[in-house]
């Protein structure tokens, strides 16, 4: 069974489940989901937790012993064992497949155990783990809870849920100055809300109120700012690059982030006038679903000729990068950004501005 983030809870109430996959790399929903099944788990008697790592010298066939042993301590128990990489090995592998044929085993002779509760938790799983016999075998048996980065959509609905459970109140000012300052970093906005919660309780929080407390903490990484790009909002793109400057983001990386992107923009407005449809341009340069919207943006408004002429003015940004020290980098790359869409206009200043 796979479900979400939003639906641990209600999924928690409905029945037992003996085996959970808790895998992907946003800190703040993997630390939410672990605490959130131990204690629910703990609230119906789980009160051993026994703790296993899966590194190079972890023998596996512990957690085997461990499903079979009787607890000293108490009756029921949650073993937790942290996959600190997707590949296990054959070691790994054959024990995880035949701690599955037992529990089935069990399960199929009406001798469930349901004193023991696996949580296995690791990065995020690439595809070709996912399919593996080991990973199957365990998810039929228990829930598997993929996490995923929440996007600027999803962000808001956050939010919303967070208030309500700690009964704050603001006004939509306070929301929109929050998701703002916290986009890409959902702990330090966790730990933001938690802080209002004790600061004013129930009381309604003003945006006067809010920016006097609230400290900036967004944080964004190199490839965030491309999906901000291709939607167009340059504003937001000079913001994101002047916390990336804050945070010392190296400009080589950077620049190599935007070449990348920029130059395939320029291959598929290239084929777009020599006819190729967008659902085949799609499929060549293999956008996902989730990002053709973005594509479709970029590509209606986005002209060869600013495409053309930003390639050019990013040669330029990456010489100068390496050959001079006055010029602000990051400056320069927010005139990129503007430049991809009014290129017409900024043709007319030189970059030479630093």
């Amino acid at each position: 069974m796979k479900i979400y983030h939003n639906q641990l809870e209600q999924t928690l109430r409905q029945r037992f489940i003996p085996v959970w996959l808790v895998f992907g790399d946003e800190p703040w929903q993997k630390d939410n989901s672990l605490s959130t099944i131990k204690n629910a788990a703990k609230n119906n008697g789980f009160e051993e937790l026994i703790r296993f790592s899966s590194e190079n010298s972890f023998d596996w066939q512990q957690l085997l012993d461990e499903y079979q042993s009787m607890s000293l301590f108490a009756s029921q128990r949650i073993i937790e064992v942290e996959l600190t990489s997707g590949k296990i090995g054959d070691a790994g592998s054959k024990v995880l497949i035949e701690l599955t044929e037992r529990l089935t085993q069990d399960q199929q002779a009406g001798m469930a155990n349901q004193d023991v509760i696996f949580i296995f938790h690791g990065n995020k799983l690439d595809g070709a783990t996912a399919n593996r016999k080991w990973f199957k075998g365990l998810n039929q048996l228990g829930c598997y809870l993929p996490l995923y980065d929440l996007d600027v959509k999803s962000l808001p609905r956050w939010l919303n849920n967070q208030a309500r459970q700690l009964q704050l109140n603001f006004t939509p000012e306070v929301s929109s100055l929050l998701l703002e300052l916290f986009e890409g970093n959902l702990p330090a906005l966790s730990q933001e809300l938690q802080k209002l919660s004790i600061l004013f309780g129930q009381s309604v929080i003003t945006l006067e109120q809010a920016e006097n407390i609230v400290i900036n903490q967004a944080k964004f990484n190199p490839f965030q700012i491309i999906d901000v790009l291709l939607q167009g909002d340059c504003k937001k793109c000079i913001r994101i690059l002047d916390q990336l400057q804050q945070e010392g983001a190296a400009v080589g990386q950077l620049i190599w982030v935007f070449h990348k992107e920029i130059h395939q923009l320029y291959l598929m407005l290239s084929q777009l006038e020599q006819g190729k449809s967008h659902a085949d341009l799609y499929k060549q340069y293999r956008i996902w679903d989730k990002r053709k919207p973005l594509y479709q943006h970029a590509l209606t408004h986005i002209s060869l000729a600013n495409v053309q002429r930003a390639l050019t003015r990013l040669a330029d940004i990456d010489l100068l990068s390496k050959s001079q020290s006055e010029f602000n980098v990051f400056l320069l790359l927010a005139d990129l950004c503007v430049t991809l869409y009014h290129g017409e206009i900024t043709e007319q200043f030189d970059l030479n501005y630093g």
